[in-house]
């Protein structure tokens, strides 16, 4: 068996980091961690989700990242393999932004997303000739 560290499911870039222990110590010390996860809806398929919880449930993936934990949905584990999330500040909106290398397509607004599980290969463009 290798000893190797196994590599984390997510990442964090710095601005992401700042952001989330900003929003933390707004929230006060029932914070414990941030859990990410997706859910099906919007125009492209599926949403990503976040939360604020005060522990770990039983089959959550935990990430320790710049000094903030993640904890990653155990149904979403094979959707967000890779991701890097950042928190970008725009003119008209700021947010976290997901960086996802298992993102397909997504919709209009930027709202949600196709998503495909890490390993799959993206699915064959149509044949419009048949």
């Amino acid at each position: 068996m290798s000893n190797l560290p196994r590599p984390k499911a997510m990442s964090l870039t710095e601005a992401a980091a700042v952001r989330l222990r900003e929003l933390a110590a707004a929230s006060g010390p029932q914070t414990g961690a941030v859990r990410i996860g997706v859910k099906n809806g919007g125009c492209a398929g599926m949403e990503y989700t976040m939360e604020y919880v005060a522990e770990r449930g039983p089959h959550d993936e935990v990430v320790e990242d710049k000094g903030v934990t993640l904890l990653i949905d155990p149904s979403a584990i094979m959707f967000l393999l890779g991701t890097e999330m950042d928190y970008e500040i725009g003119q008209m909106r700021s947010g976290f932004v997901f960086n996802n290398p298992n993102q397909t397509s997504a919709c209009g607004c930027g709202e949600s997303v196709m998503l495909k599980p890490a390993g799959q290969p993206e699915p064959a463009p149509a044949n419009l000739a048949d």
